[in-house]
């Protein structure tokens, strides 16, 4: 059975307005701000900053309200001998009292290059910005929730570790629901890949140094709407359109039907689609800042990034 809403989505206006106050620029500055900083350390897979990281994210994952799954917000894997990677997971019940056997996943990676020959990488919009973002979708949806909000697909949340390794906490996930180890923590029933209707990755989302188009910097790109269903490939843009971002959208990786081929399995979505499962990309591109010592920060479009986790929101929120 399925979650049913008892309510207009229309009437839901002044709620959502609310949620989506709870995120400001300042506030996602200061997040990323210390995703990025010493602290963290780059948050190289298996090192300190990534365990500070990591307990960010289960900090932020409760307090929005999230359930811990199978009793832990973390959970290890092997990246190599002697080397493990933590998952940060945790789920946003549709409802509590009404039974829900659909699921969305929302990700992004929180991994990064750390320290190399005594300097830091921050990695800011890599992929400081997408985890930021995502923890800001989850506070956003939590506070719908608490709001008394239905919805009709349980909303799962993971911050990636080793995307930097081959992808491999992606993977990690994807050998737990295979193998039954994916359960819901309000009723232990196995979250199988038949109920996952949806994978949603945020990778590279806050810089404004790519667009699509010289004449517009607030831009988004999205990819994989083929693999939706034709009733939903559109949303995006009528969301862009009705919920008033107005941002310039792409649905293809800067016009090239081959580097939207490559690009859409560079990320955590890839172990999905390879199990045909319905997933998308959400990024602002590669830029020269990528993968250096000043991905800082300051070099991010705070104004544009808020209005990209708006329009994020407001589209899952449609296709729960």
């Amino acid at each position: 059975m399925l979650c049913t809403s008892a309510y207009a989505s229309d009437i839901w206006t002044k709620e959502r307005e609310k949620a989506k106050s709870l995120i400001t620029q300042d506030k996602l500055r200061s997040e990323v701000a210390f995703l990025t900083g010493t602290t963290c350390q780059g948050r190289a897979s298996g090192t300190k900053g990534s365990e500070v990281a990591a307990t960010w994210v289960s900090t932020r994952f409760e307090e929005a309200g999230l359930f811990k799954m199978a009793d832990s917000w973390t959970h290890r894997f092997n990246i190599r001998p002697g080397l493990y990677g933590h998952n940060v997971i945790g789920m946003l019940a549709g409802s509590r009292s009404i039974p829900c056997d659909r699921y969305i996943i929302v990700g992004a990676h929180y991994d990064h290059l750390g320290i190399i020959d005594g300097k830091m990488y921050p990695g800011a919009d890599s992929n400081a910005s997408g985890v930021a973002a995502m923890t800001s979708l989850a506070e956003m949806f939590g506070a719908m929730r608490k709001m008394g909000k239905i919805f009709n697909s349980h909303i799962i949340f993971v911050a990636f570790d080793a995307k930097e390794f081959d992808l491999k906490g992606s993977d990690a996930l994807w050998n737990m629901i295979e193998y039954g180890r994916l359960r819901n923590p309000l009723n232990g029933d196995a979250i199988t890949k038949d109920k996952i209707t949806l994978m949603v990755n945020v990778d590279q989302i806050g810089s404004s140094l790519a667009p699509v188009n010289e004449e517009r910097k607030d831009y988004m790109i999205m990819l994989g709407t083929a693999s939706l269903k034709r009733d939903k490939r559109d949303l995006l843009q009528r969301c862009n359109i009705e919920d008033g971002i107005g941002m310039d959208i792409s649905l293809d990786y800067y016009g090239s039907e081959n580097f939207t081929k490559i690009f859409y399995r560079l990320s955590d979505q890839k172990v999905f689609v390879d199990n045909k499962i319905p997933a998308v990309l959400f990024t602002s591109g590669i830029t020269m800042n990528n993968n250096k010592t000043w991905d800082r920060v300051e070099n991010l479009d705070m104004e544009i990034y808020r209005r990209r986790i708006d329009l994020m929101y407001h589209w899952i929120e449609k296709m729960l």
